[in-house]
This record gives C-alpha cells, structure tokens and sequence, in this order.
C-alpha cells in the first residue's frame, strides 16, 4: 500500500469519527447521505430514482426496517454499532459505485422481494407492471397453462408470474449456470419449487417439445455504443445479461424465427429490447409489432402473437 493510499484511509477514518460525533438521527443519515451521492454524481438506474431515495433505501435496510417505514421513526438515535454499520454502506456506495441492490442483496420486482448478487442483472423492467395486470387484455388468466421466462436471470420474472397465475407452471431458462444458482435460491425463498423450473438453456435449444400460452423474455439486448457509454453502476453487472452485439439483436433474431414452434395457438410473445427498438424495427420493416405502453414508466416492450410469427417467417421462406 502506497503513502497516498495510506493517507486517503487516515482521511477516511478522520470524516467516520466526525460524523459519528455529529450525526445522531436515522434522518440526519438520510440527509448527509443523500448530499454525498448528488455530490458524487452517481447514477440511479436500479431501482431508486434520487439520491434521497437510494440514501433513505440503504439506511433503512442497514437499521433492518422496511422501505415503507413511517417517517415519524426517522427522528431515532441511532447506536454507535448502527452508526457505523449506517456510514459504511453509504461510503462503500460513493467508493465503490456499486449498486444499492448489490450491497443490500435485495431487490423487489412486482411488489416482491428478491436475493440479488453480481452474478445478476438487477431487476428493473417495466414487464412487472405487466404481471401485476394479468397481461390483460391478452390473455385470459383462468385459461393461462404454462409460461416460460426466457433468460430469466435472478428468476424475478418467472415467480413474479407464477404469483399472479397461480394455475400455471413456469419454465425460468438462462444459459448462465451462475444466474440459475441465483434463480433456484428466490424459487426456494418464494416456497415455489413446485411451479417453477430451472433450465439451463441458449434460448429455445434445451426445451424442445414444449409449448407455452405466454413466452415472456428480458433478453440482453444492449447494443455496443450504448455498453461503452453505460455508467459505472451498471459494469458492476455481467456482461452476458447485457451485451448483445453491434445493434443489441443477437439473441432477440433468432428468438423471434424460433418463438411460433413453442407457442400454443392463442399463445403471445413478450420481449423487451430497450433502445434497440428502432434497430428491430429496421431489421423486421414488416413484423407487425405492438409497442406496449405502461403507467409507471418504460418503453421497448413489444407483444407478438404466434399467428403473426408464424405468417411473417412463413412468408419469408
């Protein structure tokens, strides 16, 4: 360890003591942390939206209260060990750029809570609001059998489903062997062994023979421009659940020529693919999209049914 590095610490240390010594209230946290973070300029794309929302997230989770706690605790002294415990998480989100997600291993998608680490992308995609909606009005959920979620990374989207179609059994595939472990460890925490499956899987190639009434997938789909323009939040993250080539296809191509042979006659297909919508669009000029909107936020959702698919690569051979 070099001098500077030696004196960064000392300074370091010097800052803790002080603040340890002038901060004494779960709000004077939330506050001093969220100063910091707009001073640091870091990026909120994993869940929070301000610095004093991913302040207040990483306080409570450190003081093992919920997200919704009411602010009429937020005026609690706070123990030396919680004092502590309390700067260092915020410290280690300045230093470190690393997502909230990661430091507190949780994260919630459909209103449900999940294990998360780096050998997965943390959940953010608007396909929630989706779930929480039945996918209505295309489907009908009494009639809903069996859903697959293809690259299903921690496994959110899979048990989100499997909550709001407690009929159906769901397939959660990945190629990632990592990702699977992570999927298995939510499927057990969520009691849902029994509805859902893990498969270790490259798209459709592991699950030949089966048909699904809704194929849902959160595919990597970052194009390489954007991968080199992405914030240092967002390279804590694998790779494989981001990159997807020059144009963020790669694996979208080939799931869409491949999606009508697993499809029940009524079944659809949801995919998002972010900003590479105006790449798909360029690519299919014919396939007939349907670009979902949603309430809360989000684009680059479309919806396909097996019918289209099958008449557009049809027509094409």
């Amino acid at each position: 360890m070099n001098f500077g590095n030696i004196l960064g610490m000392v300074k370091i240390n010097y800052i803790k003591e002080d603040l340890y010594a002038s901060f004494d209230t779960i709000i004077d946290f939330i506050r001093w942390g969220a100063s910091i973070f707009k001073q640091s300029e870091l990026y909120y794309g994993h869940g929070n939206a301000t610095a004093i929302d991913e302040a207040a997230y990483l306080v409570l989770h450190t003081l093992n209260l919920e997200p919704d706690t009411h602010a009429t605790y937020f005026s609690s002294s706070l123990t030396e060990n919680e004092k502590r415990a309390v700067v260092d998480i915020l410290f280690r989100r300045v230093q470190e750029r690393i997502p909230a997600a990661y430091l507190t291993h949780e994260a919630w998608f459909a209103g449900l809570p999940f294990y998360i680490d780096e050998r997965v992308l943390v959940p953010r995609s608007p396909i929630a609001e989706l779930i929480q909606n039945h996918y209505e009005p295309w489907v009908d959920v009494n009639h809903i059998e069996r859903i697959l979620d293809l690259c299903t990374g921690s496994g959110c989207i899979a048990i989100a489903n499997a909550y709001y179609f407690p009929h159906a059994e769901v397939d959660a595939v990945d190629i990632s062997e990592d990702a699977l472990d992570v999927a298995l460890q939510n499927i057990e925490k969520h009691h849902l062994v029994d509805r859902v499956n893990i498969i270790q899987s490259d798209l459709f190639s592991n699950i030949q023979g089966k048909q699904y009434d809704i194929i849902i997938s959160n595919p990597p789909y970052v194009d390489a421009q954007d991968m080199s323009d992405l914030p240092d939040e967002y390279h804590c993250e694998p790779a494989l659940g981001l990159a997807a080539g020059v144009d963020g296809l790669d694996l979208v191509i080939p799931m869409l020529e491949q999606a009508a042979k697993f499809l029940t006659e009524q079944g659809i297909l949801i995919v998002e693919v972010g900003n590479s919508e105006y790449a798909l669009n360029e690519h299919f000029t014919d396939l007939p999209f349907y670009w979902l909107e949603f309430e809360h936020g989000g684009q680059g959702v479309f919806l396909l049914t097996k019918q289209q698919l099958e008449e557009y690569f049809t027509a094409m051979q």
